[in-house]
């Protein structure tokens, strides 16, 4: 399957979301990309979308390399097989990693001043990235998204990597997406449109999910539900 935009997957990903919508749901996006799908699955739902702030750590020499992945709060994942590999150590990358965070704090004080964090704690949290291939970032997002305490945590995206979402299936009470596919090369594959997604576009995701749920507040409705299936026929 080929998706037309991330806007147009995470539209169809909200469908495969609809059992997990209600008044304590939380749409959390990854920067960038994952915020353009989160956008819609958080309309769909009814639900506040939100960001937790994640960068890549880049191989020495290889920046698209990811060794592993930092949160604005230092949380950090590491691909343990890959620095065996490259006999390479946590400690020996402590200056890109510190790096990595610095430009997380970054983008992390520019989203926050326009958009405050959604409580986690006792909700169901939905992490949403527009794809994943080896997994390093969405860990990261992770172990931030656990220790705020949620009462269900979804990892959800259009297309996963066969190993990623076997490897991250024990970190998440459910994992959803659309495409495993055998043979994946790299998430922009799988879209016909897939430019950059700048931080003035989060930002404008975001002010616009907030506009949404703050007209839904003086005029609520209740939040979608996937309908039964209908009665076999006698």
């Amino acid at each position: 399957m080929v998706f037309k935009s991330r806007e147009t997957a995470g539209h169809a990903l909200s469908q495969r979301l609809l059992p997990f919508a209600g008044a304590d749901t939380v749409v959390i996006g990854l920067p960038r990309g994952g915020v353009a799908v989160a956008a819609p699955v958080a309309a769909t739902l009814h639900a506040p979308l939100d960001v937790r702030v994640v960068k890549k750590i880049g191989a020495p020499g290889q920046p698209e390399l990811a060794l592993g992945a930092v949160t604005a709060a230092g949380i950090t994942a590491w691909n343990g097989s890959l620095l065996e590999w490259l006999h390479l150590r946590p400690a020996d990358l402590e200056t890109l990693r510190a790096r990595a965070q610095a430009a997380a704090q970054t983008r992390e004080k520019l989203i926050r001043s326009v958009h405050s964090p959604c409580p986690l704690r006792a909700k169901v949290a939905i992490v949403v990235d527009d794809g994943i291939a080896t997994g390093m970032t969405v860990e990261a997002v992770l172990r931030a998204v656990h220790a705020e305490g949620p009462r269900q945590t979804i990892l959800a995206a259009p297309v996963v990597a066969p190993g990623a979402a076997q490897r991250l299936a024990g970190s998440v009470d459910k994992v959803v997406a659309l495409e495993i596919p055998r043979d994946f090369f790299a998430v922009g594959a799988f879209y016909e449109e897939f430019a950059p997604v700048e931080d003035d576009e989060v930002l404008q995701l975001l002010r616009r999910s907030q506009t949404l749920s703050h007209a839904r507040s003086r005029f609520p409705t209740p939040p979608p539900r996937r309908s039964p299936p209908p009665a076999a026929a006698p």
